[in-house]
């Protein structure tokens, strides 16, 4: 009977069933191995679905916005801080201007808020109160809130935690946070500047931390004197409760009068960015800081999915090579090539299923126990569980791909294998992989080509608005470039392996036999080689890009003062009398507050009085009458400032973006920031060395006794020269860019200047001598005490400087705050993401080469055979492991590395790149001598029992 040859009818789809049974059930044969690749694909996917969900849930709903802030109420009215009529808020949030020509007006006025409420409406208001309460000695801010808070159309914005409704009296509720601080039980009394009362109850405001100190009172329980004062209305919010929504319409008229509004419908429904764009205004393009957040996400992204894909390849190829025997026998029995195949390439469809699914579900369960975690605790910062689909979707995708061509590789390679040479000897001869080779010249020159094109196109102009608009593109070509940068080295891993055993003879004999047993079995040791590079080449570009971030957070710190200084006024404000005014400014005792905080605090170093020209804390609060001098005998309305030259004005496009970041002109000591009144300092050499942290040089006080003036920044000298300015701020011109408003200069004087730039950028912008302050006439006066800490404060130790100071100063409000600086964990932070990248490495590393070992038992117990002593076994074990980590750790720095660099050079963080050599280092020596030490360790001297082979 002739054989019948023809096709058997839908015999693929029979074939793929026959593949999917059979992976099944080696998955099921080899628990270990297979949950080892299950792990591997499930952490990345959990891990990048937990973080977008995560971010999304830091992002508040249109309908948690209105739930939150509104309750069941149809609008917000408050005071919307504008410098004219030419403004708009952001749709979503009352409290910020989206668009603004920022052209100031002198005629404008703001409108209290309570004169454009529609009519219509039932009105409930909210109003903050500034409290205090006694510490022992001192008197501690809290901050009080008039609010019927429990009315029925607060729903959702107030909550009752514990305890029950106040029943009028003196009874109130409380946060969660002024309970803890004050340590106060459910009804008992507190005594406050606003009267004592018993909280019966702890609240909890939608839109505030719980850990906040605050007191909810009604209006019949606040003192009609507390309640008066200036200004009132900035402090108070309207809420209107009615069936007819507050529009659009309704809102930028109340923002032409300097009103805030925030509408239910308007939230739910916003309008369009045409319909909240003011005419004239200048765009807000951050185009590029979020292109460079989704270009790091992104290559850090990318090269952990290949570390995770050539990590399971490496694990597929060690279980392939297990299956070798059992799939020829298949193909003896008229298998396929491609049914063989199949067979490996299921493996992975089944693995990458169950990893996604369980990714999936673990970094959804994850996110959301955060979530319910941090919203039981009171904070705000994550409004609601937001699973983020999109994202998910592509993490699913990625991973499954990932599993998928992990094991085509080691499927590919073993379907080709002669049957007759697997049944002899259960492997194939290693191929040459010249095809390989030239596939990875090929790749690694086309990664070349687009990282040079990446970076050149973002050279190819110096206009920053059009690098901004080119900036998605060379990123694009940039992160393609990383990528295809790593998948090229590791084609050429064989080659190199291959090149390097030839160069081994000098070596020891262990060593000497790792070389070439790596270049004779290629099959494990290339996909462990490649595997250690792209978790490598993952570590090196977090840490450049790390590492420039912190140097970019170094570059853009605001400096209030030095490290552990604290700067604390002498000249305050005094409290607000029974009919609304304000007596005189008082000074302080300086030698008093000193003494106070010196023992309240055992880490202060010193103390000094700063000189300054006159306070400005006597300019009168009222309407300005500019027919009366801005200084007179009562009164001090100048502020002094430095003119900057022409000259040096920092170079700006159309859109406001610098031209050049790393401009002389655009950098320094208050090149950008607003001055204060204390701005310019009045003293000598020893002043000059408490603020600035330098010792001036003989020039600079040779200036200084001359009657010029030491300027911490050379941007505002021209010809050897400062122009001292007086500005006058009751009044308000436009800038000479004309996007601006800024203070009339009402007097200048000429000063010869020497720069003295100081150690960081602290607000000054220098010292004058005293004779030179007098013959200025600037009123010098002392108006600070500077406090030098040995470290910084901790909480309890700035809580009791506080108290001491409000001692001192008879009245809440002024806290003790020392400046940071930026050295404070930084260093920390870097080695920690060394450390993290290291575990990453070290990780990758121990399980391809407990793979390699694994594949090798047979090898070792041929060793053993021939007379090989288990000190020369552990020997090759832990050259493996050197060998294979030392190669892949080198090649991963090298590919990671450098695009991390060209990326950052071709964002916002060009000018603080920082290549941190000393812990690429660290990383490079660790990781290899960590893991051969520990592979020499854990190697057992005696080999396990194994199954004769028969060929």
């Amino acid at each position: 009977m002739p054989l019948d040859l023809a096709p058997v009818l839908q015999g693929r789809r029979s074939s793929y069933r026959v593949a999917l049974r059979l992976a099944r059930r080696d998955i099921a044969r080899h628990k270990g191995r297979s949950l080892l690749i299950v792990l591997l694909i499930m952490l990345p996917v959990a891990g990048m679905t937990g973080a977008a969900t995560l971010y999304q849930s830091s992002q508040r709903t249109p309908d948690e916005i209105v739930r939150y802030e509104l309750g069941s109420t149809q609008a917000r009215f408050s005071a919307l801080p504008v410098p004219s009529a030419d403004s708009l808020q952001d749709p979503l949030n009352d409290a910020m201007v989206a668009s603004s020509t920022g052209r100031y007006d002198p005629e404008f006025h703001a409108t209290d808020p309570r004169d454009m409420l529609p009519a219509g409406y039932d009105v409930l208001l909210r109003r903050e109160l500034p409290l205090t309460t006694g510490v022992g000695d001192a008197l501690v801010a809290l901050q009080g809130v008039e609010v019927d808070a429990l009315h029925q159309a607060f729903t959702g914005k107030f909550t009752l935690l514990e305890g029950r409704a106040p029943r009028g009296g003196a009874e109130v509720l409380a946060s969660a946070g002024l309970m803890a601080r004050f340590h106060l039980a459910l009804g008992q009394e507190f005594t406050t500047s606003a009267g004592t009362f018993v909280p019966v109850g702890t609240l909890r405001d939608a839109g505030a931390v719980d850990s906040n100190s605050i007191l909810y009172l009604k209006a019949s329980q606040v003192p009609a004197d507390l309640a008066r004062g200036p200004q009132t209305h900035q402090s108070v919010s309207y809420y209107l409760v009615g069936p007819e929504p507050v529009t659009w319409r309704q809102i930028k008229a109340a923002n032409s009068k300097g009103v805030g509004v925030l509408s239910r419908s308007v939230v739910l429904n916003p309008p369009s960015l045409p319909e909240h764009a003011v005419p004239g205004s200048l765009p807000r393009d951050d185009s590029s800081a979020l292109v460079a957040v989704y270009a790091t996400f992104g290559l850090v992204g990318s090269l952990a999915l290949l570390e995770v894909g050539l990590l399971a390849g490496a694990a597929f190829a060690v279980g392939a090579k297990r299956q070798v025997r059992e799939l020829a026998l298949l193909a003896s029995a008229g298998a396929e090539s491609s049914t063989i195949g199949a067979v490996v390439t299921a493996g992975g469809l089944w693995l990458g299923g169950i990893a996604v699914a369980v990714g999936v579900a673990v970094g959804l369960g994850a996110a959301a126990g955060t979530v319910h975690v941090v919203r039981s605790t009171g904070s705000v910062r994550l409004a609601g569980l937001h699973p983020d689909f999109p994202l998910t979707g592509v993490a699913v995708a990625m991973g499954l791909a990932a599993c998928i061509l992990a094991a085509m590789v080691p499927a590919r390679q073993v379907s080709r294998q002669a049957v007759l040479g697997a049944l002899k000897s259960g492997r194939a001869p290693a191929p040459r992989g010249r095809r390989a080779t030239l596939a990875g010249v090929a790749t690694l020159m086309l990664a070349v080509v687009l990282l040079a094109a990446g970076r050149l196109l973002g050279m190819s102009t110096t206009d920053p608005d059009r690098q901004a608009e080119l900036l998605p593109l060379a990123v694009t070509m940039l992160t393609i470039g990383a990528v295809l940068a790593v998948v090229g080295l590791v084609l050429l891993t064989g080659w190199l392996i291959q090149w390097l055993t030839s160069r081994t003879h000098r070596l020891s004999l262990s060593l000497r036999l790792t070389a070439r047993d790596s270049a004779r079995n290629r099959g494990r040791s290339v996909p462990a080689v490649a595997a250690v590079l792209a978790a490598a080449a993952l570590a090196s570009a977090a840490l450049v890009l790390s590492a420039s971030q912190q140097a970019g957070q170094r570059e853009s710190h605001y400096w209030g003062a030095l490290e552990n200084q604290a700067y604390l006024p002498l000249v305050v404000d005094s409290p607000v009398s029974s009919d609304g005014s304000r007596p005189p400014s008082r000074q302080i005792d300086a030698e008093e507050l000193s003494t106070a905080l010196s023992v309240a605090l055992e880490t202060v170093e010193w103390t000094r009085v700063m000189m300054a020209p006159e306070s400005l804390r006597t300019c009168s609060d009222g309407p300005a009458d500019l027919t009366v001098p801005a200084r007179t005998a009562t009164s001090n309305c100048l502020m002094y400032s430095l003119a900057k030259p022409a000259a040096n004005q920092c170079p700006r496009t159309p859109q406001g973006r610098m031209v050049d970041a790393g401009d002389w002109r655009c950098r320094g000591a208050l090149v950008g920031d607003q001055p204060s009144d204390r701005a310019i300092l009045v003293g000598g050499a020893d002043d000059i060395r408490a603020v600035l942290g330098r010792s001036p040089s003989e020039e600079a006080l040779a200036v200084l006794g001359a009657g010029g003036m030491v300027v911490t920044n050379p941007v505002f000298v021209g010809d050897g020269r400062v122009l001292l300015e007086g500005k006058d701020v009751r009044t308000q011109v436009p800038s000479a860019s004309g996007q601006a408003s800024v203070h009339a200069t009402v007097r200048s004087d000429s000063l010869p200047a020497a720069v003295l730039e100081p150690a960081v950028p602290v607000p000054y912008y220098g010292v004058v001598s005293q004779e030179t302050a007098a013959r200025l006439d600037l009123g010098a006066a002392p108006a600070g005490l500077l406090v030098q800490l040995a470290g910084y404060p901790s909480d309890a130790e700035a809580d009791a400087a506080t108290a001491a100071a409000a001692a001192v100063y008879g009245q809440p409000g002024i806290p003790f705050q020392a400046e940071p600086g930026i050295s404070q964990g930084t260093q920390w932070a870097i080695w920690s993401i060394v450390a993290v990248a290291a575990l990453i490495t070290f990780s990758a590393a121990g399980i391809t080469t407990g793979l390699s070992l694994a594949d090798a038992r047979a090898d070792h117990a041929t060793l053993a055979g021939v007379g090989a002593s288990p000190r020369l076994r552990k020997a090759l074990a832990g050259s493996q492991a050197l060998f294979t980590s030392g190669i892949g750790i080198v090649l991963g720095a090298l590919a990671g590395s450098v695009p991390a660099v060209l990326l950052v050079l071709s964002t916002d963080m060009r000018t603080a790149l920082e290549v941190p050599w000393l812990h690429l280092l660290a990383l490079v020596l660790a990781v290899p001598a960590t893991g051969a030490v520990l592979a020499w360790a854990f190697t057992r001297s005696g080999l396990p029992l194994s199954r004769r082979n028969l060929a």
